[in-house]
């Protein structure tokens, strides 16, 4: 695992893939790796001129690649259920499903149905999407859900009395929060799959410090020169590649022996190859996985087709995920 790369990706034929944010960053790295191990790729976007700027790019490069185009617009309940009624009339199988797409942003907006940006897309989004094709995953053998959080994941904190931030409101910590939502829900559906006995895996990866277009511009608070100076010197730096960035989601769909549950990331967390990550400590909070499951169903008015058990996400069970990292990290293997 020290140094995997996109090469050690396992024979993908007749693989089907759907990768939101497709088109650029982490995503547009993803889908041209799978293509090029032989998998169908959709890339689900909301820009289609982005989106087929890909498309073309990825042909180039690899003028064999089963590749398209669904459109999605993560902030729009109704285009989130469109994009899955138009994948699932297009495809009878769905072996690995990305929830990559994210945005940053230092100002306070809001989703079309009223959510907070942040929260909205990054989490609600990806949520809905996946209950809404979770009858495609489940009948597909050995398929997996590879949920994108990031290292500020470490900042986040669940106010189940605003989650939407409209008492108080700041850039850094709607984005923290919403990626730790990533890695609760990631955690709750792999304990749900479980425990309906399901082949299919839930895992969460990061990408590190990854030099992708929400590095370059996604942290910007206050929009100062200096700000934006500085993170376009880091981005461009101090940041590994948007290709880097991405191997451990690639790792987490399709490398054998991965966890369900686990978060990969970088070896040395901000740089590195694909490994096995500590998550940080309020992502292990049971309870706060369930309600935060609990408010997204209700909230999206997706119900996920798997039977909740009273003692699913409890804190012994979480911390089954902390024995299996400790494990994995200090073994010899």
């Amino acid at each position: 695992m020290l140094e995997w790369t996109a090469r050690n990706i396992p024979d993908q034929t007749g693989k089907v893939a759907l990768v939101t944010g497709g088109n650029s960053g982490l995503g547009f790295e993803t889908t041209l790796a799978l293509a090029g191990a032989g998998a169908t790729v959709v890339i689900a976007s909301r820009n289609l001129g982005k989106a087929l700027a890909a498309l073309d790019a990825i042909r180039f490069k690899l003028p064999q690649a089963k590749i398209g185009f669904i459109r999605l617009d993560l902030a729009n309940l109704a285009s989130i259920r469109a994009c899955a009624e138009q994948f699932k009339a297009d495809y009878n199988r769905l072996d690995l499903l990305f929830n990559n797409a994210g945005i940053s942003t230092g100002t306070r907006q809001e989703t079309k149905d009223g959510f907070e940006m942040h929260f909205g897309v990054n989490h609600l989004g990806h949520f809905a999407l996946t209950g809404l094709l979770l009858d495609r995953l489940l009948m597909t053998q050995s398929s997996r859900i590879i949920t994108t959080t990031s290292l500020l994941q470490a900042v986040g904190r669940l106010n189940f009395q605003d989650l939407q931030s409209k008492r108080a409101y700041f850039g850094l910590l709607a984005y923290g929060q919403s990626k730790l939502a990533n890695i609760l829900f990631a955690t709750e559906l792999e304990l749900r799959l479980k425990a309906a006995g399901a082949t299919t895996l839930s895992v969460a990866a990061h990408p590190g410090y990854s030099n992708t277009q929400m590095t370059r511009t996604g942290g910007s608070t206050f929009g100062t020169f200096l700000e934006d100076l500085f993170l376009k010197f880091s981005a461009e730096v101090i940041a590994q590649s948007a290709a880097m960035g991405a191997l451990p989601q690639l790792y987490a769909a399709t490398a054998p022996g991965v966890k369900g549950g686990g978060l990969y990331g970088p070896l040395f967390y901000t740089h590195g190859y694909p490994a096995l990550n500590f998550r940080a400590l309020q992502a292990y909070d049971g309870a706060a996985s369930k309600r935060l499951w609990e408010v997204s169903e209700n909230l999206t008015g997706v119900h996920y087709a798997i039977s909740p058990l009273d003692a699913l996400a409890q804190p012994s069970q979480l911390n089954g995920f902390v024995r299996q990292e400790l494990s994995h990290l200090f073994s010899k293997n």
